[in-house]
């Protein structure tokens, strides 16, 4: 019967989505709520960017339905787990709805970065303050047990770095949705495989919903007013939801499953590319003195696009990535320390930006050179069919 609950909870996500999301569409192109078109933005035409405003409601009401079925008809003996499950998922949906407040006034009106982090970090603490916070960090330099004076602020710091890792890696079509559709499904399945069914009903959820607006988001034609984006509403809740799902997996806590030696780094690997790239860019601006928190397009699907690649490619070969590295991650820990591990993948990481650099470089310098080579072959041209003729006197 939970495995029933688990399948009915991630159809009728996609249902409610594909329900929502067209009527999200009429509200946005009537009112006019587009995305604004900058040098930095990618896209050209009126698209709406209110696509996330589907998702914290649809995660609240489901997951909220499903606990409340699972322990009306006693279909699994949470009774026991009662005490440290609950206050985890009413914080948890307490700090979606902030965030869904905060991201709807954002993607509306506009709000500073600083009382988006303000908001980001109080939704942050409330997992720490639900019970919910790093507790181990499984031998990653020679460190496993952690008191709660340095747990609850790293988890805290980690939950806002992921928040504002998947918020600026959603620059193309498909992308940030994809990668935690791919999270989400994963970490679910490992839920699955512990026994977490709660955790396990929640990622499924968050996968159903992704499913039908990744679909508007990549397939969706703009001429048809059929197209959306996620904006900072979606965002931010998925960059919450997917922190969650992760701390959840990491902290030693029997009540939520069995402990598992390499724990933090298979739960980690679901955000590692939105992560290491927001590290790179903000490393990059610290070194050449531009503003840490100011826009640009440096991150890594600026770098595909920059090369010629179109955003489907782009989007597909960044989600490969992330496969692959979460596929490494997962087999590797059955046979090498975490330390290890996580070195070869930041070693992996800055072989192969230290690689795309100097591609993308060979590109843009090639590109140049038949630019200019062009150029000079239609000045020759325009000058031969100006030049006049000189007259020959008898």
């Amino acid at each position: 019967m939970i495995y029933f609950f688990i399948v009915a909870s991630f159809a009728i996500a996609i249902l409610l989505g594909r329900m929502l999301i067209p009527y999200i569409l009429l509200v946005t192109f009537k009112r006019r709520l587009f995305d604004p078109i900058d040098p930095r933005k990618t896209h050209t035409g009126h698209i709406p960017r209110l696509g996330g405003v589907s998702f914290a409601p649809i995660q609240c009401c489901l997951l909220t339905l499903a606990v409340l079925m699972l322990y009306k008809f006693d279909y699994v003996d949470f009774h026991h787990k009662t005490p440290t499950l609950i206050p985890m998922f009413l914080l948890l949906m307490c700090g979606l709805v902030l965030l869904f407040m905060v991201g709807i006034a954002d993607d509306l009106i506009g709000v500073s970065y600083k009382r988006k982090f303000v908001a980001q970090i109080i939704a942050a603490s409330l997992l720490p303050l639900s019970g919910l916070w790093i507790n181990d960090l499984y031998g990653i330099m020679k460190i496993t047990y952690l008191s709660p004076w340095v747990g609850m602020p790293l988890t805290v710091f980690l939950v806002v770095l992921i928040m504002n890792a998947v918020n600026l890696i959603d620059g193309i079509d498909g992308l940030c949705s994809g990668l935690i559709t791919a999270g989400s499904i994963t970490l679910g399945g490992l839920f699955v495989y512990n026994h977490a069914w709660l955790h396990a009903i929640f990622a499924f959820i968050t996968a159903g919903i992704l499913i039908p607006f990744f679909y508007y988001n990549v397939f969706g034609a703009s001429r048809r007013r059929h197209r959306i984006f996620m904006g900072d509403t979606g965002s931010l809740t998925l960059g919450f939801s997917i922190s969650f799902m992760a701390i959840s997996y990491t902290t030693n806590n029997q009540q939520i499953m069995p402990f598992s030696e390499g724990a933090i780094v298979v739960a980690f690997s679901t955000v590692l590319i939105p992560v290491f790239d927001v590290a790179r860019v903000m490393l990059w601006r610290f070194r050449h003195g531009k503003p840490i928190f100011k826009p640009d397009r440096n991150h890594i699907h600026h770098k595909f696009l920059r090369i010629g690649l179109s955003h489907h490619s782009a989007m597909l070969l960044i989600l490969l990535m992330a496969f692959l590295f979460g596929l490494f991650n997962i087999v590797m820990v059955e046979y090498i320390s975490n330390n290890v591990v996580l070195l070869l993948d930041v070693v992996l990481w800055i072989s192969f930006n230290c690689w795309f650099d100097k591609l993308e470089q060979k590109i843009i310098t090639r590109r140049r050179s038949v630019e200019e080579k062009q150029k000079q072959k239609e000045i020759e041209s325009e000058f031969q069919t100006t030049q006049v003729p000189q007259t020959v006197k008898l």
